[in-house]
């Protein structure tokens, strides 16, 4: 007996045994037992997901002489000719190939004419979006003042070609692409009775690598089974199919998480040299981070098995959701330039180390009502050393002018927290050193990753219309740092432990009138 391919060996023959589809599969049955079948359908759906099975089962079932209603029997002449495709009375056109005004003019001929041996002459139409619009308006009459023995089965990927005029005279049902789960049980059950072992998560790439069609899924079973024989491994599913790790995703994550740069491109290095696609990783983490985020709103939305929704919820935790939120934003504002670089690993690299830094970014969730506190001391001292000095060199009219300012500069930070959080963020413990001549001075608290910051033309520029729309003015934005705390900047690493530094009395700076200053750039 010639090989028969597991998609066609296991292709479903009663409605009980589609896949994820039951809510299309129960109103076809329900439709069958009370006798309100319809003149035309619509199958809609993306490619594998039982479009062509449905209708070839519904076919059987209302021409079958023996079934119970709404399940052929798969044993009278009717279904075994459906079954194998050899009946008269049941006509699966491809639309590709049969698109022209004259093929569908010669179904209208033949449509006149009785069934041979069966209850109805059914014509199954699949990429019924392909014909033309010539072939359309045939068709249309035919549905218009259909035969009371004929029915007519359209099934189709871009329902959104199909005419208005067609669509309305159809009964439309949507089928879904079939979750992984469902997925990963049909072909454990595949593989049990072919006698094949395979591990759960051999499985589970396979369905992952299917995208929502069984038809797929049973394909590359096939083609990892012709690879590794009867037992089979996750590797071997790995090796078969030229598919990326996902674990490998999880690892660079981690990575992010724990500011490893150096393991970020080790990881980085092995994707290359294996010879993966780095656009297609790129999409790929940018999956990965959606996942993440969706799990800290509801995991029961994510499309995977139990062990890696575990998994995904362990990074979401210790990232946060406003981490996600920002890493997600960046990856996707970056993906364009990705896909037009001629040097793909290269600007890879650059944004996982940027990624690594995201904790000078972010503080701990349990240290963020405290940070605030200390840095709410912090800027009365400062304010109050700035008062004495101003009160000595230019009088208090210009001291009332500054308070003024220092006043309007928490509102803006205010106005930036609404606008951006993530730059509100970096900029929050800034100071305001003054408005002149078209420039506003600030000075930061951690001016290392400061300037790296805002060294990005997007950034700065989002920062200046920032300026400008809350001033009313088109102010030049410039970082004011000092030479003393250039020298120190080795020392002290990030701007939160500086916080806790002076908080606990243990660093004593001294404020320079000298500065140097450096334009954002």
């Amino acid at each position: 007996m010639p090989y028969q391919v597991l998609a066609r060996k296991w292709r479903p023959q009663v409605f009980q045994d589609v896949v994820g589809q039951e809510h299309i599969t129960r109103t076809l049955i329900n439709a069958i037992k009370e006798n309100r079948v319809a003149q035309a359908y619509l199958f809609c759906g993306p490619r594998g997901v039982g479009k062509t099975s449905v209708a070839r089962i519904f076919a059987k079932a209302i021409n079958c002489e023996y079934g119970q209603p709404g399940t052929p029997c798969n044993k009278c002449t009717s279904c075994v000719q459906i079954t194998e495709g050899t009946s008269v009375d049941v006509q699966e056109i491809d639309g590709a190939s049969n698109r022209r005004i004259e093929e569908i003019r010669e179904l209208r001929e033949n449509i006149k004419y009785l069934p041979s041996s069966s209850k109805y002459r059914i014509y199954i139409i699949d990429e019924v979006h392909m014909l033309t619009k010539e072939a359309f308006n045939a068709l249309l009459k035919t549905l218009e003042e259909p035969p009371e023995h004929a029915k007519f089965i359209f099934a189709t990927t871009e329902p959104h070609k199909v005419p208005l005029t067609i669509l309305s005279r159809c009964q439309r049902f949507d089928f879904k692409r079939i979750p992984i789960s469902l997925m990963v049980e049909y072909l454990r059950k595949i593989t049990s009775v072919e006698d094949i072992k395979i591990s759960e998560s051999a499985l589970t790439l396979i369905a992952k690598q299917a995208e929502g069609s069984m038809r797929d899924a049973e394909s590359l079973l096939d083609q990892v089974i012709s690879f590794a024989g009867r037992d089979i491994k996750e590797k071997d599913v790995i090796d078969a199919l030229g598919i990326l790790d996902n674990s490998i995703i999880f690892d660079i994550t981690q990575a992010i998480i724990q500011g490893n740069s150096k393991e970020a491109l080790k990881i980085i290095d092995k994707i290359y040299n294996h010879g993966y696609d780095i656009k297609v990783f790129y999409r790929m983490l940018m999956e990965h981070f959606r996942n993440l985020m969706i799990c800290t709103i509801d995991p029961d939305l994510l499309d995977a098995v139990k062990e890696e929704i575990d998994n995904f919820y362990n990074q979401a935790n210790l990232l946060g959701v406003e981490q996600i939120q920002f890493i997600l934003d960046f990856l996707l504002n970056k993906e364009q330039e990705l896909m037009f670089t001629y040097n793909p690993r290269l600007f890879l690299e650059a944004i996982i180390i940027r990624l690594c830094r995201i904790k000078e970014l972010f503080s701990f969730d349990d240290l963020i009502k405290r940070l605030e506190q200390i840095e709410k001391r912090w800027l009365q001292v400062l304010e109050k050393q700035d008062v004495l000095e101003t009160e000595k060199q230019k009088g208090h009219i210009e001291l009332e002018e500054k308070q003024e300012t220092k006043k309007d500069w928490d509102g803006f930070l205010e106005f930036v927290a609404k606008k951006n959080r993530p730059m509100f963020n970096v900029m929050k413990g800034w100071l305001l050193e003054e408005i002149s001549n078209n420039l506003i001075k600030i000075r930061p608290n951690n001016e290392g990753f400061s300037v790296s910051y805002f060294k990005e033309k997007e950034t700065y520029e989002t920062l200046r219309s920032y300026i400008k729309e809350y001033f009313g003015e088109d102010l030049v934005p410039k970082l004011v740092i000092s030479k003393q705390k250039r020298k120190k900047a080795k020392n002290i690493s990030e701007p939160v432990q500086e916080l806790l530094n002076i908080f606990q009395g243990k660093i004593v700076e001294e404020h320079k009138k000298e500065e140097d200053h450096e334009r954002i750039s």
